[in-house]
């Protein structure tokens, strides 16, 4: 590996138990710090609260500070603040050039930024890559899209090496690239023939061999060598629909995407929107729709219009098992086991913790499964909190952490009979994953930052 490779990575590894990235060290949700607490909320164990700008992104951490993006009159925001304290050291901002479509629970500051532990990377689809210092100042820019993903970009940025990482799965003209951290330049550009993507990627780093980027996106998987971005391998078989982002213990990895079990009838789509009753759907009748309007600009001819025949065509890419699916990862990958059931519309990443492999889904229903052989174990509803998960699951000190979108968030004691030890309320709505770090949770709503610990009053 070259020199300047090298460097950043061992860096990065002493920083490994920092929050540095979505969901944590190398995105496994895991904290390996002691003395959490179990209950918490406005009122109790409350360390700080702290005004933030709105967004859905998830906190990252340094040693010393929090970053958090934002979105507010028509500026994107990277904000700082202080770890101990919640006060705001700086917040930079650019104007938004652009709007992308988007699903309506994704929004232009829903992508979590990284850190290399002193500066923050922030990536915006409506602008593209920034990076700022730790005293707020601007490093470099670099504008990126406009992307064509019917659900909006969702896929975070992670740090491999020397490079900022930004995965692109979009309609057309799908690519990974990696970006100097020093200036922004770009390194590599790799073309992907994989289309709409939300998933973030990990770094997979064999003993003996080359660092890989490992990727989920729409039926396949995916590796890059992180040196030049040249693909390593493709496997075929995961879901149509993968939003949950994989996670690696070792050389295995885990991957849970979505499908549907039955097409949706053309007539059905017709009834609902074809006001001139010709059969067909323009741009004035399927309006903001993400689906319609990637298949009528990017499937068939692209010219604008949804026929029947394009419909079926997407419709054959959707309709498949939803499936959690357990790889190991090598020059040729095998998969070891796979799970199939109609599981629609899962966001939340899967989480592996003390031998048992877990899956949150709307409803408040908690899936555990071996994750040696796939078989499923205790499921039940995590009650008082059964709402709409959008924040994917973390873990710390035997305890897992799920975060509804109502802002309840259910303590559990990780096990393969796991059991709910509390479920708190923090009064806000909660999209982005929870950080934790040293003892301390770190949680974003609406408008709001929050630091929990334990003992405190």
């Amino acid at each position: 590996m070259k020199p300047h490779l090298l460097i950043p990575l061992l860096c990065l590894t002493l920083f490994a138990q920092d929050w540095m990235r979505f969901r944590g060290p190398n995105g496994s949700g895991i904290s390996r710090g002691s003395g959490y607490p179990v209950e918490f909320g406005p009122s109790r164990n409350l360390v700080w609260k702290t005004a933030a700008r709105g967004g859905k992104s998830s906190p990252v951490l340094t040693p010393a500070r929090v970053f958090l993006t934002g979105f507010e009159q028509e500026k994107l925001y990277t904000q700082c603040f202080d770890r101990k304290t919640g006060k705001l050291l700086w917040e930079q901002s650019e104007l938004r050039p652009r709007g992308e479509f988007r699903n309506t629970r994704n929004e232009p500051a829903a992508i979590t930024p990284v850190t290399d532990g002193e500066n923050v990377y922030s990536f915006f689809a409506d602008y593209g890559l920034l990076s700022y210092d730790a005293a707020g100042r601007l490093r470099w820019k670099v504008p990126l899209g406009p992307f064509t993903n019917m659900q909006g970009m969702a896929s975070s940025p992670i740090l491999a090496g020397g490079y900022v990482i930004v995965l692109a799965d979009q309609g057309a003209e799908s690519y990974i690239a990696a970006f100097d951290r020093r200036n922004g330049e770009i390194r590599w550009k790799t073309a992907r023939m994989e289309t709409d993507g939300w998933a973030s990627p990990v770094l997979f780093e064999p003993a003996g061999g080359q660092a890989q980027i490992i990727t989920a996106t729409r039926g396949y998987l995916g590796a890059h060598r992180v040196s030049d971005g040249a693909r390593s391998w493709t496997m075929p078989g995961i879901s149509p629909a993968v939003v949950a982002s994989p996670i690696l213990d070792g050389d295995v990895l885990y991957t849970f995407g979505y499908g549907h079990d039955e097409p949706t009838p053309f007539p059905s789509v017709l009834a609902r929107l074809d006001k001139n009753h010709d059969g067909q759907l323009t741009e004035d009748e399927y309006g903001k729709d993400g689906l319609l309007r990637t298949i009528a600009h990017f499937d068939g001819n692209r010219d604008g219009i949804v026929t029947r025949e394009k419909w079926e065509a997407r419709q054959k890419q959707v309709v498949a098992p939803s499936i959690l699916m357990a790889v190991r990862l090598g020059p040729k990958p095998q998969e070891l086991w796979r799970y199939e059931k109609s599981f629609v519309g899962v966001v939340p990443s899967p989480l592996l913790y003390n031998g048992t492999l877990y899956i949150i889904r709307n409803g408040g229903i908690l899936a555990g499964f071996d994750p040696a052989t796939g078989k499923p174990g205790k499921t039940a509803r995590v009650q008082g909190a059964l709402g709409g998960y959008s924040a994917s699951p973390v873990a710390a000190d035997g305890k897992l952490y799920l975060t509804s979108e109502e802002g309840k968030i259910a303590v559990v004691r990780a096990a393969a009979d796991w059991e709910i030890l509390s479920v708190n309320d923090v009064g806000e709505g909660c999209f982005g994953t929870p950080a934790l770090a040293d003892g301390l949770i770190y949680v974003r709503t609406g408008d709001a930052l929050y630091c929990f610990r334990a003992g405190k009053r």
